[in-house]
């Protein structure tokens, strides 16, 4: 894992993407700080520039430095999710303006995964993750399903897990500062 580890993060740093498995699905990734990599995700899946992508961070406190304030009520949501939870937050700070809805939020989730949660800790910032398909196409449930495409326009692809069949995508909810919950996707 270290070798990959440090092959993805050379990519990240130099503003490349990267191919890699997540607590859900594969995702196609890049530094949330590189306005230029965000765009290259949006032409390589063929995804309309406001269509929001997510981001991971590796846990509660990276989650608080790039959030201006975390409604009390996503706590309890954390706390208690069984599932993969992504969290659509109001007033995202320290990422790409890229990045950022038209209603200045932008949804991030605490990843339960072993190796993305060591590259978001060396990278020291969140990761985009977007699922590993052309936009209006059928999420690749495993490896073997990701497209030609996709596979020759990333700059690195992770090899790890790739036997292993992917969980569902993460469930979206939206919680308003003043508290106001909305699930998007189930």
């Amino acid at each position: 894992m270290k070798t990959e580890l440090e092959n993805a993060l050379a990519v990240l740093k130099k503003g490349g993407l990267i191919l890699y498995p997540t607590d859900t699905v594969w995702g196609i990734g890049c530094d949330s700080t590189h306005p230029k990599a965000i765009e290259r995700i949006y032409e390589l899946k063929k995804r309309a520039n406001d269509k929001s992508l997510i981001c991971l961070v590796s846990d509660l406190r990276m989650l608080e430095q790039f959030v201006e304030q975390i409604p009390k009520g996503a706590y309890d949501v954390l706390k208690f999710s069984v599932d993969p939870t992504t969290i659509v937050y109001d007033n995202p700070i320290r990422v790409s303006e890229t990045l950022i809805a038209a209603d200045d939020s932008l949804a991030y989730r605490i990843v339960d995964n072993e190796f993305c949660q060591k590259l978001i800790r060396k990278l020291k910032r969140p990761i985009v993750s977007t699922s590993a398909n052309i936009s209006g196409e059928k999420t690749p449930l495993n490896f073997q399903e990701i497209s030609q495409e996709i596979l020759d326009g990333v700059d690195y692809v992770v090899n790890l897990q790739r036997d292993k069949k992917a969980g569902k995508p993460s469930t979206i909810i939206k919680i308003k500062n003043d508290g106001t919950v909305t699930v998007l996707r189930k």
